[in-house]
């Protein structure tokens, strides 16, 4: 096989350049209405009222959006692992949908996919408040998660990242190793209890960074502060952190681990659900739990039910192999007793319905260890309902210009399939075991025979 590599770089060049156009980003000149800058008051406030600043008109994979900011917001803009909150812009009788809020320049920008009628308007502000919870609850569990991860596997636990939705969390540390089963029970147990405990957040805002680190605040690794900063703390879990988070640990409701695997040499995450997406989870193993029991009469030990239908199915499985490798024995006894000679060729044809594929290989390859010369085996089979057509060839039948991939492929239109394989051993599928019989004389009369 050959490629050309020449069309394949000039391909792949244009794609690229596609990949980055529907990435690419244009935007507009700012349109100011008012001086100013953005005040976020979304640590106490869902909504408040509002005036756009500056306005811009930008495209985004062939979408035409706006960027907006306001001089005051409750919208939390993306940031430190949070997504950033939807909501709604209201003025009068028009509602205009904030579908996302990112950081620029470090001002909430707020995205749009319409301008309101009249941009000079005060408007209300307002936030996806649900989500905005969810997002808390995730938030502050991460946090938790956090100081039970070093309390399970030791003060080497480093935070490497995290992204908090309001689906579910993820949270990325460094650690030497796979969490095993009875950690990730103990972190969760730990978690848990401090939600149980409705422990009260204790927020420190703009308080002087050698302040919050003789509170004993964790820093994230690696990220940059400025001389003041915001402190979250819950009980003994202190950290640096500007996200949104619950009035109390309480709120979360539960933490459950649905997932943890390595990320990069020495770094694990583990992805988990709180809140109402835990109870969402315990309805589907219930569900799964009481469909399962149903298979097996209601058995009161599940476990142990389909553990005897396992063995069960064990012994029956090498029951059939011991079975099917006895009626291999005899079908390939029955075959060399009917070999038909053909200008010197051991020609053996035959075709039969319901024998498995694996059974003809093995009866193919065991002909061409006992008859090492002038081996031509053809066959027709059905299983399932679906035809195939197999061919073996003896290597001085091959070298004597004969390829079994050639045959197969065009036999196999009979059968309204197709197939390949080594110039000695090839198979074939097809849709019409009709068209079977045909095929098997077509192949003999492509070889010659």
């Amino acid at each position: 096989m050959e490629a050309d590599i020449e069309e394949f770089n000039k391909a792949m060049q244009k794609q690229k350049e596609r990949a980055r156009n529907a990435a690419a980003i244009e935007t507009g000149d700012w349109i100011t209405l008012k001086d100013g800058e953005c005040k976020f008051v979304g640590y106490d406030l869902f909504e408040c009222e509002a005036e756009i600043l500056r306005y811009r008109r930008i495209k985004q994979k062939n979408k035409v959006l706006y960027q907006i900011v306001l001089d005051q917001t409750p919208f939390y803009a993306e940031m430190g692992g949070q997504v950033g909150d939807t909501g709604w812009l209201i003025a009068d009788d028009e509602k205009i949908d904030v579908i996302d809020t990112k950081r620029e320049n470090n001002l909430p920008v707020h995205l749009v996919t319409k301008l309101p009628k009249d941009v000079t308007a005060t408007f209300t502000a307002k936030i996806n408040v649900k989500k905005r919870i969810q997002c808390e609850c995730n938030h502050s569990a991460t946090h938790l998660l956090h100081e039970a991860l070093r309390e399970v596997l030791g003060t080497h636990v480093e935070q490497k990242g995290s992204y908090v939705s309001p689906d579910s969390l993820r949270f990325d540390f460094s650690h030497f190793q796979k969490v095993t089963d009875e950690e990730i029970r103990q972190v969760e147990h730990i978690v848990n209890a401090k939600i149980r405990a409705n422990i009260p957040l204790k927020e420190y805002r703009n308080i002087p960074i050698e302040e919050a680190k003789e509170l004993g605040a964790i820093a994230l690794f690696g990220e940059k502060y400025g001389d003041h900063v915001r402190v979250i703390q819950f009980g003994s879990s202190i950290e640096f952190c500007g996200g949104t988070h619950v009035a109390a640990t309480g709120n979360i409701g539960m933490m459950k681990i649905v997932s943890e695997s390595s990320v990069a040499a020495g770094v694990r995450r583990i992805e988990a659900y709180t809140g109402a997406r835990v109870e969402e989870m315990l309805d589907t193993f219930q569900d799964t739990m009481r469909d399962l029991k149903a298979l097996f009469n209601n058995a009161p030990d599940l476990s142990g039910a389909i553990r005897k239908y396992i063995e069960e199915n064990a012994g029956l499985k090498k029951q059939v192999e011991d079975f099917m490798k006895e009626k291999e024995a005899q079908l390939k006894e029955k075959l060399l007793q009917n070999i038909q000679e053909i200008n010197g060729v051991k020609v053996i044809k035959f075709c039969a319905a319901m024998i498995p594929a694996d059974a003809i290989k093995n009866i193919a390859f065991q002909l061409r260890g006992e008859i090492t010369e002038n081996l031509f085996f053809v066959a027709g089979t059905v299983f399932e309902g679906k035809p195939m057509l197999t061919v073996m060839l003896s290597d001085n039948l091959v070298a004597g210009g004969l390829k079994a991939g050639n045959l197969v492929k065009e036999a196999a239109k009979l059968i309204q399939g197709g197939g390949g394989g080594q110039p000695h051993f090839a198979t074939a599928g097809g849709k019409n075991p009709d068209g079977l019989s045909a095929a098997v004389d077509k192949v003999i009369e492509l070889a010659g025979l």
